[in-house]
């Protein structure tokens, strides 16, 4: 009760009005989409419109054709409104998770958590007169107590996405961005892999459901947000709604350095190369539709989950490691809208669904694959504009090889299998600044043990745009 009086005063404060967010649906290629303003893994900019926007609802939809969504402070005194005259869009939010546990965990404890994050995108052609030209900077900050520590819930996935890699200021994007002709994009600088790869939205609040999927199972080396990483991608586009792209990021384990930093030099360990082909439905048939699949090559030597450097279980002889040469994974993620309407390649309402499942290496990854399903409902009740309803399940499984490992210690008491979460949400948004996603969870099995009690979870997630 104290969490829902606690957001009394805003309900209150501001009138009910529609709000322009990233759509939990599929967008055709070349449409215009809204702001990403819930999507906690992802700044509420808006991508140029030299670039056909990615169908993913986490995408960074920047159009600086358009002016950002009015924020709690106003246009700042029509400042933001002048800069994005001369191709500046400026942005700046909060967004915050908060959780308490009604099952589960050895205590019941209610636990919030936040991002703040402000980001500058240039349109070069505006600035400069660079044709086709973009570059992003964007600073996050991360605060907050985390539930599934503090009440040890002992789930492989965070129930609060948004808390990790580090409660401090991080540069999580310095790029340039480059249109080669009509076909062709080049990206440099600090990024990640999960704004370009596999990416999803994270509209839910359990990490099951949030950004790319790999970066959930071997995030040693594909680093989602907020963790940035020196890269390079190289995208082509055969037809407006078919598209191919490759990268290389740089494996450091400095990046994940608990305080601020540009860039480091040294320290590195290989390289991360993902690729990517993806299919947009364009809404020919009255749908709209995204179909990926990609996979990726680690070159970084990791240890092996089971065999010694004698090629002997680990478990009996208690030596090293194997030292594998290479890692790799696969990937497939599916959105499509099923019924309702659309309009300038946008699902205007209606029902969608989406499927996203991984599968990383057997030799040195310990949780080896993740398989999330759900959908969204837009539109559910016709007097609150803009509202959204999101059911999702998932199961993420640890690697059978480390269960056998687990089996020969005779000093565990148990093994390890699969963890299946279970969320519900329904967004909206009280004021043109605020969106508000009250959410249910349920993690059975939680840490893949058959023996832990379950864990429910109520939540609040919201987004303040300033």
């Amino acid at each position: 009760m104290a969490m829902i009086w606690g957001w009394a005063p805003l309900l209150l404060a501001a009138p009910f009005s529609p709000q322009q967010t990233t759509d939990p649906v599929p967008t055709a290629a070349r449409a215009a989409p809204t702001s990403a303003e819930g999507d906690t893994q992802r700044p509420p900019t808006r991508r140029l419109p030299v670039r056909p926007s990615d169908s993913a609802p986490s995408a960074i939809t920047a159009d600086t054709r358009r002016t950002p969504p009015p924020g709690i402070i106003g246009d700042w005194h029509k400042i933001r409104t002048r800069l994005n005259e001369r191709g500046i869009t400026v942005t700046a939010r909060y967004a915050s998770e908060s959780a308490a546990n009604i099952t589960g965990g050895r205590k019941t404890l209610f636990r919030e958590t936040g991002q703040f994050d402000a980001g500058a995108l240039f349109d070069l052609e505006k600035v400069f007169g660079l044709k086709g030209g973009a570059f992003q900077a964007t600073l996050t900050y991360r605060r907050g107590r985390n539930l599934s520590d503090d009440a040890n819930l002992g789930t492989l996935q965070q129930v609060q996405e948004v808390y990790g890699r580090g409660q401090t200021l991080r540069l999580t994007q310095f790029w340039y961005e480059q249109r080669i002709g009509e076909r062709f994009e080049l990206k440099l600088g600090r990024t990640n892999p999960g704004e370009d790869f596999a990416i999803f939205s994270c509209h839910f609040m359990n990490l099951s459901f949030c950004g790319a999927q790999p970066g959930n199972l071997v995030g040693d080396y594909w680093q989602n947000w907020p963790v940035s990483q020196w890269g390079a991608r190289l995208r082509y586009e055969p037809r407006d709604d078919l598209y191919v792209h490759g990268a290389v990021y740089e494996i450091n384990p400095r990046n994940l350095d608990n305080d601020f930093f540009i860039g480091h030099f040294k320290g590195a360990t290989g390289v991360l190369v993902p690729a990517e082909v993806g299919w947009i439905n364009n809404a020919s048939a009255g749908r709209i539709g995204s179909y990926k699949l990609g996979g990726w090559v680690a070159t970084a030597d990791a240890a092996d989950v089971f065999l010694d450097v004698n090629r002997r279980p680990i478990a009996i002889t208690g030596l090293a490691p194997l030292e594998r040469s290479s890692r790799y994974g696969v990937y497939v993620n599916i959105q499509q809208q099923l019924t309702g309407e659309t309009k300038d390649g946008k699902a205007e309402n209606g029902l969608s669904v989406f499927l996203n499942a991984t599968q990383a290496d057997r030799a040195t990854s310990v949780t080896d694959n993740q398989v999330a399903a759900g959908l969204f409902y837009k539109g559910l009740v016709p007097a609150v504009p803009g509202d959204v309803l999101g059911f999702g399940v998932a199961r993420t499984h640890v690697n059978n090889r480390v269960a056998d490992g687990q089996r020969l210690d005779p000093t565990r008491p148990a093994v390890q299998g699969s963890e299946y979460a279970a969320e519900v949400y329904y967004s909206i948004h009280p004021a043109e600044w605020l969106e508000m996603r009250p959410n249910v969870q349920f993690v059975h099995h939680p840490g893949g043990y058959s023996e832990a009690e379950d864990v429910t979870i109520v939540g609040l997630k919201a987004a303040f745009t300033l």
